[in-house]
């Protein structure tokens, strides 16, 4: 991949591929109205509700939990709305070296990946000032460098991402609630100054991963890591 791949921002052709719409829900101020389930239209209490993903118009769409409870159910598969699970995975003894990490043609520092099965392929993406900016990735990349890992294996498509973060001379990997990589996506474009985001991006950077690190458990102590919900 060349350098010209990853610097054009594009809609990213995952979920949420409206852009726009898909961020809106993380960076723009909530507005006054009552939020209500996209499904039954039921209202939404609290501030923190599940996540469908709508694979039709390939955006975020909230949920109430009894609606959320029966997609989950009903192990819906092929409809238009699939339910983001709430599980957070690690696998600490998977390692991605400087050099691995180079071929995944990332230009920055953190990054996610998930299946779209529309498109039958795999999709990165990573956080930008303009929002969530595409990278292309071949697959027989993508098994170089991440296919040694359970979390690949267990990743869930359109719904679970595989989030990566370089930083100081290591790399993590979490499989994480697609919508979380959608949110930092949209507190990264909230917060970023200047060339490199700034302290106040970076500090909170550290705090949502310090959030997944303290949330993720390890695939490989789990005894059914397939049916871990958070």
């Amino acid at each position: 991949m060349t350098a010209g791949n990853h610097g054009a921002v594009r809609t990213p052709p995952g979920l949420p591929g409206r852009t726009g719409a898909g961020l809106a829900r993380f960076t723009a101020p909530r507005p006054p109205r009552e939020e209500r389930c996209e499904l039954c239209a039921a209202p939404l209490s609290g501030a923190r509700h599940r996540h469908l993903v709508d694979v039709e118009n390939r955006a975020l769409a909230c949920a109430c939990e009894p609606c959320a409870q029966l997609l989950d159910r009903s192990g819906e598969t092929t409809g238009r709305f699939r339910t983001v699970p709430g599980r957070y995975l690690s696998d600490p003894a998977h390692g991605v070296d400087d050099r691995a990490w180079d071929r995944l043609g990332i230009p920055v520092g953190v990054a996610f990946f998930f299946r779209n099965s529309a498109l039958g392929r795999l999709v990165a993406l990573y956080p930008s000032p303009a929002g969530a900016t595409e990278s292309e990735l071949e697959e027989e990349t993508w098994q170089s460098v991440l296919g040694g890992t359970p979390l690949a294996e267990l990743l869930e498509p359109d719904v679970e991402a595989l989030l990566l973060r370089r930083h100081e001379g290591t790399v993590e990997s979490y499989l994480v609630p697609v919508d979380i990589c959608y949110e930092l996506v949209g507190r990264m474009r909230l917060r970023w100054q200047g060339f490199d985001g700034g302290a106040e991006a970076r500090a909170d950077l550290d705090a949502f991963f310090a959030h997944v690190r303290d949330r993720a458990r390890d695939a490989r102590h789990v005894a059914d890591p397939g049916v871990v919900r958070g």
